[in-house]
């Protein structure tokens, strides 16, 4: 009889306690000169299901800062919900935090 073989680890190899798989990614919306600012409320409450408190201070961010992350989470969520933005015609993209 046999016994498993061990896994060792070797000293001189460091594992980042930061890997990037554990960083959330991140959906950010930028200003736009077509979209109207009660349009992009609505559509962060349909994509979002955000209130409309919340979705009017996002679009305000995005209005006035240039940009707003609307949401974080795993790359396929964020991926989803870019592509339903476009889908609205708003402008995003996605990115590690």
């Amino acid at each position: 009889m046999s016994a498993a073989p061990l896994e060792t680890v070797d000293p001189d190899i460091r594992i980042d306690e930061s890997s990037d798989i554990d960083r959330p990614w991140v959906v950010l919306v930028w200003n736009d000169p077509i979209n109207l600012m009660e349009y992009v409320t609505l559509v962060f409450q349909k994509v979002f299901g955000y209130s409309k408190a919340k979705a009017t201070e996002l679009m305000l961010d995005v209005h006035l800062k240039g940009r707003a992350t609307v949401s974080s989470g795993s790359r396929s969520e964020s991926e989803v919900k870019v592509f339903e933005l476009h889908e609205h015609g708003l402008w995003a993209t996605m990115q590690q935090d």
